[in-house]
């Protein structure tokens, strides 16, 4: 009963976390500037970290540090992001808003049409990026470093056009283009997003 609910908990978090990132990629859309829309995009990790909410790229890097069963709860936590994602999504494009689908669509179509090589080399420098953020938020006692490097690795991140697999879930459902063709870039991301945290958290533990 105790893994149930542990597991239910870590799933519930997840959607949260999810629904955050979905809000993030809203104001995104949105934006006409981008570097604008890529600071606002921030919001969504800001509050996943301060309401410790789990997301799957913020908590991968741990993996090498955790027990077997940590690699259960990433995977609870991945479904519970797409959840959260896919919700949010869902419920924007019934909105005043949902012209954001057009620009959601070209931005996707361009990912889902881009080589696998490319996404899994994007993908990998996105994980470092939100490694670090989550990590100096975790652990950095200064305030302006611990919150500057959420929103700075965030901006980033967009701006280098790098890929984040659960933003690109939100983007995938708000332009309504999930097939084949475009689940395999996601697995390609999400193992970018990871093999990136991982590699970064390894130089971080040889450090300390």
């Amino acid at each position: 009963m105790k893994k149930i609910n542990e597991s239910i908990s870590t799933l519930i978090k997840a959607i949260y976390a999810g629904i955050m990132i979905g809000i993030g990629g809203i104001v995104y859309l949105m934006s006409n500037n981008s570097i604008i829309g890529a600071t606002l995009f921030g919001i969504g990790l800001f509050t996943i970290c301060v309401y410790k909410m789990n997301l799957y790229t913020g908590m991968v890097g741990y993996i090498l540090e955790n027990k077997i069963n940590y690699v259960f709860k990433l995977l609870i936590t991945l479904i519970g992001n797409f959840i959260g994602t896919f919700l949010t999504a869902i419920l924007i494009i019934n909105t005043r808003v949902s012209d954001i689908i057009i620009k959601a669509k070209n931005i996707s179509l361009i990912k889902i049409n881009d080589s696998y090589l490319s996404i899994l080399i994007l993908s990998f420098f996105c994980g470092i990026l939100m490694y670090l953020a989550v990590n100096n938020y975790k652990k950095s006692e200064d305030v302006i470093k611990k919150y500057l490097s959420i929103f700075l690795s965030v901006i980033v991140f967009i701006l280098c056009g790098f890929e984040h697999c659960i933003a690109n879930m939100f983007y995938f459902s708000v332009a309504e283009v999930w097939s084949l063709k475009s689940f395999f870039p996601i697995i390609i991301m999400i193992i970018g997003n990871s093999l990136g945290a991982i590699f970064i958290s390894i130089y971080d533990n040889k450090v300390k």
